[in-house]
Order: C-alpha cells, then sequence, then structure tokens
C-alpha cells in the first residue's frame, strides 16, 4: 500500500519561503508522476504543480508560476516543493499525490489515486 507523507509547512512571513517534502513508502514511485495541490479555507482544492517521473518535466498553475518550484529524488522516493517569495493567499493545506506506475504528471486530481494527508501552509502578512 502506498503511503505519502508531506513535511516541511509551517508559519512563514510573506515574502519567506519554505520548502516541503513528500515521503512516499510502500512502493517505488520512481515511474509515477506526482503533483501537489491545495485547499485553502472555504475553497475547494486546487492544482499547485506536477512533476514527471524523471523530474524533467513540471508545470505550474498561473498563481505560482516563478515563485514554486518542484523536484524530486528518485533515490528517496521523495518529492519537494519549494516556495519562495509567499504570499499571504497562499496559505492553504497541501498535499501531494502519486500517479499509477508509468504515469507522466498531471494537473487533474482525480488521476491521482494516492494522496498525503496534507501539512498546514500559514503565511502571515
Amino acid at each position: 500500500q502506498v503511503q505519502l507523507v508531506e513535511s516541511g509547512g509551517g508559519l512563514a512571513q510573506a515574502g519567506g519561503s519554505l520548502r516541503l517534502s513528500c515521503a512516499a513508502s510502500g512502493r517505488d514511485l520512481s515511474t509515477s508522476g506526482m503533483g501537489w495541490f491545495r485547499q485553502a479555507p472555504g475553497k475547494e482544492r486546487e492544482f499547485v504543480g506536477t512533476i514527471n517521473w524523471s523530474g524533467s518535466e513540471t508545470s505550474y498553475a498561473d498563481s505560482v508560476k516563478g515563485r514554486f518550484s518542484i523536484s524530486r529524488d528518485n533515490t528517496k522516493n521523495t518529492a519537494y516543493l519549494q516556495m519562495d517569495s509567499l504570499k499571504p493567499e497562499d496559505t492553504a493545506v497541501y498535499y501531494c499525490a502519486a500517479r499509477g506506475l508509468h504515469y507522466s504528471g498531471s494537473s487533474y486530481q482525480t488521476n491521482y489515486p494516492y494522496w498525503g494527508q496534507g501539512t498546514q501552509v500559514t503565511v502571515s502578512s
């Protein structure tokens, strides 16, 4: 059974940075695309970014493009979300997700069968 565990969330000031990690266990995810999503209070969960199996291709939501960066270390079965120039509107619970074997990244939540429990990110102004 695949388990994803996010870490690295917390409180940051506007303009600051945080780095989230997503550690996978139960299966080698080196051939699976992975994604990051977030859900702010009172809002639906939304796409943040995605990365293909090798890390050579990434895609981001317009709201975070140029500020957030996704990477992965397949030797550690871990993906990362580097968040810079944080804004108060980035406050949300952040989730990582993994696709099935040999599937690339995707911006569609329904394409991800595996999800982490989420980690809270709060950005103060």
